[in-house]
């Protein structure tokens, strides 16, 4: 199976952000990182990142009568690349958009599901804003928030510090440079 159609997956979405940190787990370590799946689900689709390489075994011991593995993801591979990106047809852009809206709407209701989880105390945000740009503009307004969100990306976990998803979502909703402005 090719990394893209890995990725375009809500559960293997999920346990690709829940290993994106550089720590190893294990598949019973993931199924408490998301408790609203199924251990099946989990086991099942950990076994096809496995096998499709995003995912691999860091370490195995007997546990009980049986191999408890540790798997890493290859993070490289965890994504998307540019490349794969420009052949994409618009039906595959659309899957890996909804992949993407019901991933993000399985984690905030995951989160929401909490005990103790207080949207306001934990700075939830989600916003829309409209912005007019020219391409230029636009690729300024790319890069600058690449600047910005870049650095943070590398952060690992330490005391103190929460994952936190982010998740931008930027396309044209107009017709183009021939619409006008009102």
């Amino acid at each position: 199976m090719e990394s893209v159609d890995l990725l375009l997956h809500p559960v293997r979405m999920r346990i690709v952000h829940a290993m994106h940190d550089g720590r190893t787990r294990t598949t019973t370590e993931l199924c408490a990182l998301l408790p609203d799946v199924s251990k099946a689900t989990v086991y099942r689709h950990v076994g096809l990142l496995a096998e499709g390489g995003l995912l691999a075994v860091e370490e195995e011991r007997r546990v009980r009568g049986s191999v408890e593995r540790r798997y890493r993801l290859h993070r490289e591979r965890a994504v998307i690349d540019a490349e794969t990106a420009a052949s994409m047809a618009p039906d595959d852009y659309r899957r890996a958009f909804a992949v993407a809206m019901a991933t993000l709407t399985a984690e905030f209701n995951a989160y929401t599901a909490r005990e103790g989880a207080d949207p306001v105390a934990d700075m939830v945000g989600f916003r829309q804003h409209a912005v007019w740009l020219e391409p230029d503009e636009l690729r300024e307004f790319i890069a600058e928030l690449r600047a910005v969100i870049a650095p943070r990306l590398m952060s690992g976990p330490a005391p103190g510090r929460t994952r936190h998803l982010i998740s931008p979502v930027l396309f044209p909703a107009d017709p183009g440079p021939d619409a006008r402005a009102d």
